[in-house]
Formats: C-alpha cells, structure tokens, sequence
C-alpha cells in the first residue's frame, strides 16, 4: 500500500470518534468480519489506529479505498436520499498532487439540474465541475443558483420547493381575545381592541408570507448595492461622482427565516416585511445585486 494513502487512513480514522468507528468500519465493508474481530477496541487510539492501517495494508487498500472511508466518516447516509449520488473530489493541478485532505464534496440528485456542492478554496474550478456534471448528467446545463446553507436539507427544500408554500388557517380553538397578549387589565378597552385587532393583522400578514410551518434553515442573506447619488443641489460632490455608489449589506442569525419571520409580531418590524427579504425561498436565493434601473 502506498505511504500516501496509508497516512490517509490514518488521518481519517484519527477523526472518527472512538464510540462511532466500529460502526463506520463496518459501513465501510473494506475490512473482513475477522480482521475487525482482531481489533482491541480498548486500547489507545494511537495503537488502535496503527492496527487497522497494518490491516489495511494486508488487504492493499488503494486511494478509491480510502476516498470511500472518508465520505462515510464525511457523510451521514438515510433512507430519505433517494436517487443522491455523493461524489468526492480531491482538487490537483498540473503541477502538484489531488490534496486528499481538502476535497470537495458533490450532492447530485438524477434526472435533475442541481447539484449541490461543499466550499471549495479554489474556486476557479467550478466551471470544470460544471461541465463535468452537465456531461455526465446528460443535462444541457447545471443550474448555477446564489443560495447558500450549511443544511442540505434546507437547500434542498428550497430548490425542489418541498416545503409548504399554501397558506394554511391558523388551526387554533381557542380566540386570540384569549391568549395572553400582555395587556393590562386596567387598559381602556377601546385600547385592547385595537391592539388585538392589530396584533390579528400582524399575524395574519405573517401566515400569508412565511405560512404556518417551519423555515428552511439558512444563516444569511446578502444584498449588494450599487446606486447613483440623486441630490435637488447643484455642485454636489456625490451628484457629481460618475461611479456609483456601493455598499454590502448582510443579515446572519441561527435560522435566519424564523428570525425575519419573528419580527413583525414582535413588534420589531412593520408588516408586510419587504420583498427583497420575505422572496429568499421563493427566488431560491440569499445572495442579491440591485442596481438602479
């Protein structure tokens, strides 16, 4: 086996937690079911590690071998992924070797454009991926979409629209006149209807937007902005600048659907919310540019 690839396993096995890597071992399916039997699960990593490398080597592990350990230790597989096709790709030139150690991985659904991909740093290589998955996909074209998560599952709900989109009547029994809305009981009652009646069109507004279920999680959304300076004074310096001006504005939270979906009812914002930031699903994008027209 080649020191390349055995350093590979090592380095792999040294990252699978120790309460995890039988059973990854064993989805592996490299190893016979006697050679794990050979395994003293008890002692010190290190030995540990060393032992299945010399079993590795016994078995002439190749670098497909290992390619294949790495996307089990990467990838957690379930019943759900129908039709996925996980792809693992180590990045080399003409000059240097693929780094095994900083790959790219790839999510392609069939009979679909869209593939989903890990961050890569070297991102000049994205249009060869491209023409690699539109080849073999036998699409005409890979769609190329500015919309980014950390969640497969939210991109993927996004993408093929599997999330709700129908407004959905508020189901609850019980009145909202009845609901604990923070009101004082000494308050003129003219004050409390109108706070209920604006709290009921809040909250309806926010249904129609977001619906009644739960967001596709995603961490931000940018909006890049070009603009010209209008000003009604003559001399300006701004009015005067041929370049327009640019800014960059981000929003990040958590689960940033829930928050902006939180806002209005919490009195932190107007409702309806502004297009550009409630349209994030339904444009299948958190990444903008708006320029004047």
């Amino acid at each position: 086996m080649d020191e390349t690839v055995a350093e590979f396993i090592k380095r792999t096995i040294l990252k699978i937690p120790m309460n995890e890597l039988i059973t990854i071992l064993k989805a592996w399916d490299f190893l016979s079911e006697n050679q794990l039997q050979t395994i003293n699960f008890r002692q010190r990593k290190e030995s540990l590690v060393q032992h299945l490398v010399r079993l590795c080597e016994e078995k002439h592990a190749s670098l497909n071998d290992a390619a294949l350990l790495d996307i089990i230790v990467t990838v957690s597989f379930r019943e759900t992924e129908e039709n996925a096709v996980w792809i693992r790709i180590a990045w080399g030139t003409q000059y240097t070797k693929p780094n095994q150690y900083k790959p790219t991985y790839v999510v392609y659904y069939s009979q679909t454009p869209y593939a989903f991909t890990s961050s890569s740093r070297l991102r000049r290589n994205a249009p060869l991926l491209g023409q690699a998955l539109t080849v073999a996909s036998k699409h005409h074209q890979i769609v190329k979409m500015d919309l980014r998560s950390r969640y497969l599952d939210s991109l993927k709900a996004i993408v093929f629209k599997q999330y709700n989109q129908i407004f959905e009547t508020h189901n609850s029994t019980t009145p909202l006149q009845e609901r604990n809305l923070g009101l004082d009981i000494n308050m003129d009652s003219r004050i409390i209807h109108e706070n209920i009646a604006e709290k009921e069109r809040v909250q309806q507004i926010t249904q129609e937007t977001f619906g009644d279920y739960p967001q596709p999680r995603l961490e931000f959304a940018q909006y890049k902005l070009e603009t010209k300076f209008k000003s009604d004074l003559n001399g300006s310096i701004l009015a005067e600048r041929e370049e327009p001006l640019r800014c960059l504005i981000k929003f990040s939270s958590p689960h940033l659907l829930e928050a902006l979906k939180s806002l209005a009812p919490a009195g932190i914002a107007d409702a309806p919310l502004s297009p550009l930031l409630t349209c994030i699903p339904n444009k299948r994008m958190n990444y903008f540019k708006i320029r004047d027209k």
